[in-house]
């Protein structure tokens, strides 16, 4: 500013220097330095017209507005006479034009993904600025993937074209890991409690493939917070949680934190109360907020109150309705009181339900899952439901679910917008298994069949021990009703230690909800067995059911699941209890029953922590035995691992293993990301069960193995890897196991 004020003072002196403070008639106007900009283009920014009296003030104004194009680097006027009349000549300097951009020294980061961060773009007018700008976005990206030290320049070429070429120079350093984090000023939260709140970690050994320790600007600035939020919700609403002081060691390798925290005191609950348009009683309005007087201040407890009073007025319909907590602090008395400001807002009716983004899904199949209805009241929860329904259909990579507004303030519309992902896989190829050996398969697995969300499965496996082949079709709303209706064929046969069964058959299923969460399926099974290749030393019971038989069962089965994702849960509950009943025709007849359930718990870090429970029973019925492969067998990766697939269980002298008529098992994991990018994660678990025969007692005997490994979705396929150590292997057994599965789910 200061260049440009004194080349307008020389310029004006220079051109009228007997009349600088006066005004002066302009003949014409011209642009003279420009080559890509054209005159016009200049002049249309300018206020100035031909044939005005300006002041030397107007041309200074001008000169501001010739650079607020932001295509000059410099910009002069002068006052020329032409024939006696008064030119102004406004003198320019064009920007060059940015032709190519270069990075040199990025080793860690490719140059492709550094040019999504910069904001210099081509071709484009060159602004220093920019590129200054873009040496803090390279080095914010270099920062976020751990090179704290990493030094960014940048230089500008320009050719005798008033072309640029910017280049960016990059030094990266090593990566800088977190050595050491410590706290100072804490005493109501141990260190241990405020690490549990950080996603930042101390390193450790494997920092090279789990990216733990990595030093992320953004991420401590959130943990600060985190940090701070655990003070709130225990009263202490003066807290001070200051910037870290960072210190870089062994050759700024290492990184040293430093967090220092004033806590203030303890402050807690004075008075609540409501205030505004009070839907219902005031008091069941509070008693949705977890507090009360006396009770330590906590914010996370109002946050949830105040969003349990606004879903309260969303489930009547009023979709806009503001809750607005306000506080007053007395710092004297150590009190926080609360007054809930409700201003509800018109009550809303959904209009229309637009669903967009499915280029294969018929919208009906979208439609049916949910909650609201075109006409009736929003309601907030059955809007939460259907998102999660929808979710749950596993048709789709994302699902946003969002109001509008409609065509006035007492009606609006929701937007149901989803990103369609592959449901339909097509593969042949071959795989090994630690329980099934060598596997050839292929199969064909629609899940969104026609787009009208029925299942298909054609499917084969042929290997060493099992071949299987199988097709089925089912409809989850057969004719547009609730009822699910489907089928299935198969043909089976599989080898087992003391025998081989082989099978042909066939099952029609029908069932229908019984609840939102909950459904009822029965299932009908028809099914030619034959049990060949018994061993001649193999259990009595075994030899006895030697040949072919008909199994004609029944099974009914309730189910239960509130599991925020069908494919890859993370919270929420999945329940089954089956009962198959044997005899409705056919050879065989038995009456089994197994209840089997899983929970899950999300955690802090994005990690999941599960129990599973099951327990089955199956009797003899009308004087028959119970068919031998009707009975349990536990072991193995699906039910107790660190031991063999179906070796925990009755074992007679011989060492056959024979099936017990009983089971009970459990496994405990903790699931959590070891590569977030590539969808790679860790499992520890702990498994305990047995079976046991007829004249064994429940629970009489508990096996018992821990173990941990590692699940992925790898390009192959769905990899699975467990190591499990038996912790109380009998003479026959081996102390550990590694299993692995890789071309199945798991």
């Amino acid at each position: 500013m200061f260049k440009r004020a004194v080349s307008l003072l020389i310029c004006l002196t220079l051109a009228f220097p007997a009349w600088a403070a006066q005004e002066f008639l302009i003949a014409d106007i011209t642009i003279d330095g420009n080559r890509r900009v054209k005159s016009a283009d200049v002049l249309d920014a300018i206020q100035l017209k031909l044939g005005q009296s300006v002041t030397p003030e107007d041309v200074d104004t001008a000169i501001e507005d010739i650079y607020r194009m932001g295509r000059f680097s410099d910009i002069s006027a002068e006052v020329e006479d032409r024939s006696g009349a008064k030119v102004l000549v406004f003198k320019v300097v064009e920007r060059p034009l940015v032709r190519n951009v270069r990075f040199e020294g990025n080793d860690e980061i490719a140059a492709e993904k550094l040019r999504e961060v910069i904001t210099v773009r081509i071709p484009d007018i060159y602004d220093p600025f920019e590129v200054s700008k873009s040496v803090d976005m390279i080095k914010a990206e270099y920062i976020k993937e751990g090179y704290y030290a990493a030094k960014i320049t940048s230089d500008s070429q320009i050719n005798p074209e008033n072309e640029a070429i910017v280049t960016f120079r990059i030094e990266e350093g090593e990566i800088v890991r977190v050595k050491d984090i410590r706290f100072e000023g804490n005493t109501t939260f141990d260190d241990g409690d405020l690490m549990d709140a950080m996603d930042t970690q101390e390193k450790w050994f494997l920092s090279w493939l789990t990216g733990r320790g990595n030093y992320n600007e953004y991420l401590l600035e959130q943990d600060l917070d985190r940090i701070a939020d655990l003070y709130f919700n225990e009263g202490y609403v003066r807290v001070k949680v200051r910037k870290p002081v960072i210190s870089l060691v062994d050759d700024s390798k290492n990184m040293l934190l430093l967090i220092q925290i004033e806590e203030g005191g303890q402050y807690h609950l004075g008075n609540i109360n409501a205030q505004g348009d009070l839907v219902d009683r005031k008091g069941e309005i509070l008693n949705l907020v977890d507090l009360e007087p006396g009770d330590v201040f906590s914010r996370e407890k109002l946050r949830a109150g105040v969003g349990s009073v606004t879903d309260l007025y969303a489930d009547k319909g009023y979709a806009y309705a503001n809750i607005a907590p306000l506080t007053r602090v007395d710092d004297e008395l150590k009190q926080v009181d609360i007054m809930l400001d409700i201003e509800q807002g018109p009550q809303v009716s959904v209009e229309r339900i637009n669903i967009t983004g499915n280029t294969k899904t018929r919208d009906k199949v979208i439609r049916r899952e949910m909650k609201l209805v075109e006409g009736e009241l929003f309601n907030a929860t059955n809007l939460k439901r259907s998102k999660a329904r929808i979710n749950n259909l596993g048709y789709f990579e994302a699902v946003d679910v969002s109001t509008s507004e409609g065509s006035d303030e007492n009606h609006m519309s929701v937007d149901v917008n989803v990103k369609e992902r592959p449901t339909g896989t097509f593969s042949v190829g071959a795989g090994f298994s630690s329980v099934d050996g060598f596997v050839g398969q292929g199969s064909i697995t629609q899940e969104n069949f026609l787009g009208r969300g029925w299942k298909l499965n054609l499917a084969a496996s042929l290997g060493g021990e099992s071949t299987t082949y199988q097709v089925g079709l089912t409809d989850p709303y057969f004719l547009d009703t609730r009822w699910v209706l489907g089928f299935e064929l198969y043909k089976t046969d599989r080898e087992w230690s003391d025998f081989s069964r082989s099978s042909l058959g066939g099952a029609i299923k029908a069932g229908h909800p019984v609840g939102e969460y909950s459904r009822v399926l029965m299932v009908y099974r028809l099914e030619e067995k034959n049990i060949y290749d018994v061993e001649a030393y193999a259990d009595p019971d075994i030899q006895e059911q030697e040949g072919k038989s008909i199994i004609s069962s029944l099974t009914t089965t309730y189910s239960y699941n509130t599991t925020d994702n069908r494919l890859d849960p993370s919270t929420g509950t999945v329940f089954d209890a089956s009962w198959e009943f044997a005899g409705l025709g056919g050879d065989e007849q038995f009456s089994k029953y197994i209840i089997d359930g899983r929970h899950f718990w999300p955690w802090k870090w994005d990690t999941v922590f599960s129990a599973h429970g099951q327990i089955g029973y199956v009797h003899e019925m009308g004087g028959e035995e119970i068919p031998i492969d009707e009975r349990f067998y536990l072991g193995g990766i699906y039910t107790l691992r660190g031991f063999d697939s179906r070796e925990v269980g009755p074992r007679d002298d011989l060492g056959y293993y024979g099936g017990g008529d009983k089971e009970t098992y459990f496994n405990f994991e903790y699931v959590f990301p070891l590569v977030k990018s590539v969808g790679m994660k860790g499992v520890t678990f702990f498994d305990i069960g047995n079976a046991w025969g007829e004249d064994e007692d429940w629970f009489e005997e508990w096996r018992y193995s821990t173990g941990a490994g590692i699940r992925w979705m790898s390009p192959m396929g769905p990899l699975r890897l467990e190591w499990a150590y038996n912790l109380d292997p009998k003479d026959y057994e081996d102390n550990s196991k590694f299993e692995f599965m890789v071309g199945r789910f798991f």
